[in-house]
């Protein structure tokens, strides 16, 4: 059977075989998986990178050491560490209206293997994503699944929580949409792809760990309409892109926001001394 990407003018779908799209005949070269060459993927496990993801990635792993930093150790993160730099806590955001925790929480980590695994599934799952729904639809796609994973945590969940597998849901929901509208071979991808989901259920039985679902719930929903695009029209594409714009601002914004309500030296020597 034959695989399917998104014509990067129309968005209509294509195979991968095909190298002018049959609805608006836009010139479309190879996947970037098929490009990459299998010495740069091992074994076809890990597809070709992108900027949008590797960016991501980066900034998760920034503050990652920022928040070791504040610990006083790489290995055992500190709650208040995570607090102070965006965790998602609810009655912070319900009765503070901290609402910028929504997005800051979706990029913090507690501990080298909840970095090191959901650093996995970004380079994986992201990199797909944004092949096959391109950069605009899968900063929204990630954007949206994040504030609404973490809001309906917020709710059913209101304890701390972190971690970027809340937007890595909306991506796998909107992939796995994606395969069933598309008619591609759906059973073996969505396999593919379930095969992360049970190393976070594996993470979930360790001693210790706790697996924030409601948020993991949330973000797979509101992703799935990205997954099941129509033809798009050059007023839809505008609209992505400008959706996308807000999106990068609002999770700026967010960030101002968090360096905004960062504490104060002494507070900080407070909560975190000796180590500080």
């Amino acid at each position: 059977m034959d695989e399917y990407s998104m014509c990067p003018n129309c968005r209509a779908f294509l195979t991968t075989g095909d190298r002018v799209c049959p609805y608006c005949d836009n010139q479309v070269g190879p996947p970037a998986t098929g490009r990459a060459g299998a010495g740069a993927r091992i074994g076809g496990l890990i597809p070709a990178t992108h900027f949008t993801t590797v960016l991501i990635l980066l900034v998760n792993v920034a503050l990652y050491a920022a928040t070791a930093w504040l610990s006083g150790s790489l290995y055992e993160i500190k709650a208040s560490a995570l607090w102070v730099l965006g965790a998602k806590f609810g009655p912070g955001i319900w009765t503070d209206h901290q609402y910028w925790r929504l997005v800051t929480a979706g990029f913090l980590h507690g501990s080298i293997l909840h970095i090191a695994l959901n650093g996995w599934f970004l380079f994986v799952l992201g990199a797909r994503a944004e092949e096959i729904f391109a950069t605009t639809r899968f900063l929204v796609v990630y954007f949206a699944s994040t504030v609404a994973g973490f809001c309906l945590s917020a709710v059913m969940n209101p304890v701390l929580s972190i971690g970027a597998s809340v937007g890595i849901m909306g991506l796998y929901g909107a992939i796995v949409a994606f395969c069933l509208a598309s008619g591609s071979p759906v059973v073996n991808q969505i396999l593919d792809y379930l095969g992360w989901r049970a190393l976070i259920l594996l993470w979930a039985f360790l001693p210790g760990r706790q697996i924030d679902h409601w948020g993991h719930i949330g973000g797979f929903a509101v992703a799935w309409f990205a997954g099941t695009p129509m033809r798009s029209t050059h007023t839809r594409e505008t609209t992505w892109r400008v959706a996308a714009g807000a999106c990068v601002l609002m999770t700026a914004w967010c960030f101002w926001l968090m360096y905004r309500n960062f504490p104060s030296p002494e507070e900080l020597r407070q909560l975190f001394q000796p180590n500080i």
